[in-house]
């Protein structure tokens, strides 16, 4: 800061107590030892089930982005209904269900009820006591062979991944030859319908002016 005229000398105080006002991360060896505990202690108190939930396949926002996708937030009550799961049943069984949104292309829904379909045919569901089975649990044999070949599945975003395609393939350009046939001289006839709507109210005075100029050379 810099001072006008005979003013007096600022005292500026260098000496501060920093050491109060920094964070040194020197817990970061034990906090990555805690979170791999607390990761292992969840995984091992709600198995056999995966530690995440199914998401959907979203689009990023934005021009920039919109070409690449991402795991949405939950999957729409669209794309339940269309995959013939119950919105309070989907959320019991590792869906994850979004109310609020909605779907703006069909595409987008096929993908995401295939996506649904998909892992439909890879669940399956434990009894929640031993000998009770009910009418939406797995058959005793299809939980017995999975339990004798370790088939269980930790993370779903394993099984059923969200890739994004390469750039390459992603955006292709189109070839003159691959473009079917337009209209021949589209920007002249686009100029010429916008000069007549202009012109419209000039032209029909003028000839209404003619008419009447010859009108009375003939009187």
């Amino acid at each position: 800061m810099t001072i006008k005229h005979n003013q007096q000398i600022q005292h500026n105080h260098f000496r501060k107590d920093w050491q109060r006002r920094v964070r040194c991360h020197f817990d970061q060896p034990g906090r990555k030892l805690r979170r791999r505990t607390a990761r292992l202690t969840k995984a091992a108190a709600v198995a056999p089930r995966p530690v995440d939930k199914l998401r959907p396949v979203v689009r990023c926002p934005t021009i920039k982005y919109n070409r690449r996708v991402r795991a949405g937030r939950g999957f729409s009550l669209a794309e339940l209904k269309e995959a013939g799961i119950p919105k309070k049943y989907a959320a019991t069984i590792g869906i994850s269900v979004d109310p609020r949104r909605a779907n703006l292309s069909t595409e987008s829904l096929a993908l995401n009820v295939e996506r649904l379909k998909a892992y439909q045919a890879r669940l399956i569901i434990f009894p929640r006591r031993v000998g009770q089975h009910k009418k939406t649990d797995s058959s005793k044999e299809e939980v017995d062979a999975h339990k004798e070949e370790g088939k269980i599945t930790r993370k779903t975003h394993s099984v059923l991944p969200i890739i994004n395609e390469a750039r390459e393939k992603a955006v292709g350009e189109i070839k003159k030859s691959e473009m079917g046939e337009g209209e021949s001289a589209a920007y002249r006839k686009l100029r010429d319908a916008r000069s007549e709507a202009r012109l419209v109210g000039v032209r029909e005075k003028r000839a209404k002016a003619k008419d009447d100029e010859a009108t009375a050379a003939k009187k």
